[in-house]
């Protein structure tokens, strides 16, 4: 019997990638599947502590505008992540939006199904792991923005990503995301001027490459400066 196509997905799913074919066909009707265009927002704030989302194709950011106007990425997910999860799990809103940064196709999942699946334990454990994993994540970004020196913590916050999109290449790591100027600015605290003279300091250095693609290499000297913190996975 062919599979539908969004039992396919799933088995590419880290969170589902322990269940049996039969598993993952009852979670796969227990989801509905939308498209979503660049830019536009899949989750507002007050549907917050309604849905889950696991997303098939795409990236997304979390972002938050402060008081001024100011927008401020909280995290980023990709093909194969989740999110929506913790307002289900303590029934509290989060004052961000979530925003598609280029079309993407995502599953969406109410609370009755999500408590569901973490009826299947291995889904339980696996979804743990990983909010472990966020946590230290957010702790070593907290690190990071208490830096005052912009070369630093532009250096830091690409050390970071390299530890979830970095991938070995012959001249060092490159990671796989396109990033602007501008995400880079509202993840790292900063504005874009700043970044942009910083990212142009780097690229004269010969500490990164920023490819025709927008990805950026990352030398091996540049990654050794950071081996010793504890969120950077690559030498």
């Amino acid at each position: 019997m062919k599979e539908k196509p969004e039992t396919e997905f799933l088995k590419r799913i880290d969170l589902f990638s322990s269940l049996s074919d039969d598993e993952l066909r009852d979670i796969s009707t227990r989801m509905t599947i939308k498209k979503f265009k660049k830019n536009q927002t899949i989750l507002y704030e007050e549907d917050t502590n309604k849905y889950m989302y696991v997303i098939f194709d795409g990236e997304v950011k979390a972002v938050q505008t402060t008081a001024d106007g100011k927008e401020i990425i909280l995290a980023m997910h990709g093909t194969g992540d989740f999110f929506g999860e913790i307002s289900l799990l303590d029934g509290k809103t989060i004052p961000a939006r979530v925003v598609a940064m280029k079309d993407s196709i995502i599953a969406i999942i109410s609370k009755r199904d999500f408590y569901f699946l973490l009826g299947y334990n291995k889904v339980a454990i696996k979804m743990s792991q990983i909010l472990c994993s966020r946590l230290r994540e957010s702790w070593s970004k907290v690190q990071m923005l208490n830096f005052n020196n912009a070369s630093q913590r532009v250096k830091m916050l690409l050390i970071m990503l390299s530890d979830k999109y970095g991938s070995k290449s012959d001249g060092g790591t490159i990671l796989n995301i396109k990033l602007t100027h501008q995400d880079i600015a509202e993840m790292s605290g900063m504005t874009r001027e700043t970044v942009t003279r910083v990212i142009d300091k780097l690229q004269k250095g010969g500490e990164i490459e920023v490819l025709s693609n927008r990805f950026i290499r990352l030398t091996p000297d540049f990654c050794r400066e950071f081996k010793h913190y504890p969120w950077n996975s690559h030498e």
